[in-house]
């Protein structure tokens, strides 16, 4: 099975590029419900991550608090480490048995859909990488809109991630998401002929 990397820059529309995937019937292991999974209630990496950054990470229900969590890791590289140290090995476990499934049930191709591929050097095992790509403005604006965040806690969210023009760099294919949502299937399409 081959297998191809979807990324982007936060608020890009790498989900809306995978749905468009899955629709048009390829097998998508989004590493964002994988990390939801991993950080369940009650789970070990949990448990670590209560343990280093205390319980105002928890809501009353046990579970994560993701804002919470994400206002301490997005102003602190250093806290932001720490996170990805507890939960990244076991994200990446959770993506090899997703694709070991997909790869013993016949499928002949599935892109993995992550917003960190590039920084952790994950698409030089892959068959190729696709990379959405928007203006800064066009994120800013959407996760100001999406999040409501301020447009200062929306650019420290991108300023938090790898430039956009270092994931152009090793795409191989590239999908404009700044226009209509026809054109942006039109791309997904183009790009699927190619895979």
């Amino acid at each position: 099975m081959r297998i191809y990397g979807l990324t982007g820059g936060i608020a890009s529309g790498k989900s809306t590029v995978a749905r468009i995937f899955a629709e048009l019937g390829v097998k998508v292991v989004d590493a964002d419900q994988l990390a939801r999974q991993v950080v369940a209630k009650d789970s070990p990496a949990l448990a670590e991550i209560v343990a280093h950054f205390g319980p105002a990470v928890l809501a009353e229900s046990g579970e994560l608090d993701r804002a919470a969590l994400a206002a301490t890791v997005f102003s602190d590289p250093k806290a932001r480490a720490v996170l990805n140290k507890i939960t990244h090995p076991r994200i990446a476990q959770a993506g090899q048995s997703a694709m070991a499934a997909l790869a013993s049930a016949g499928e002949a191709i599935a892109i993995y859909e992550a917003a960190l591929i590039v920084e952790n050097n994950l698409h030089k095992a892959m068959d190729g990488l696709i990379v959405v790509s928007v203006p800064e403005e066009i994120q800013l604006a959407r996760l100001q809109e999406r999040d409501g965040m301020s447009r200062l806690e929306a650019q420290q969210r991108i300023d938090a991630q790898l430039p956009l023009r270092d994931k152009l760099a090793v795409a191989d294919f590239v999908i404009d998401n700044a226009g209509t949502q026809a054109e942006t299937e039109a791309a997904v399409r183009a790009v699927l002929a190619k895979l």
